[in-house]
């Protein structure tokens, strides 16, 4: 493949990291240091039964009590419980809220 020299520069530089950042080359669980106990540990934990890595009823009713706390009601209905999943908050800019696009 044939590159103009700026084409080239261009692709070189994209593996420079800018200064002040440092290139890490080992990390998690085979970094070098503590892989031999990391993988023996992963061994461990996956030879035990299924059942005893998933966790038990009552630890699931405690979590999802924990997570649905504050029960909102349905505005409408007032039975179902609702969950807020996302809160999306408006876009303000120095003069207010961004009006919409009419073009």
């Amino acid at each position: 493949m044939t590159l103009s020299a700026d084409e080239f520069l261009r692709r070189f530089l994209l593996h420079v990291i800018p200064s002040g950042f440092q290139r890490i080359r080992h990390y998690g669980l085979l970094t070098n240091r503590y892989r031999v106990q990391n993988l023996a540990r992963c061994r461990q934990l996956l030879v035990g039964a299924r059942s005893e890595l998933l966790p038990t009823a009552a630890q699931m009713a405690t979590t999802l009590a924990r997570i649905v706390e504050p029960v909102a009601r349905c505005p409408r209905c007032n039975v179902g419980v609702m969950i807020r999943v996302l809160a999306i908050s408006p876009i303000l800019w120095p003069a207010g809220p961004m009006a919409p696009d009419t073009s």
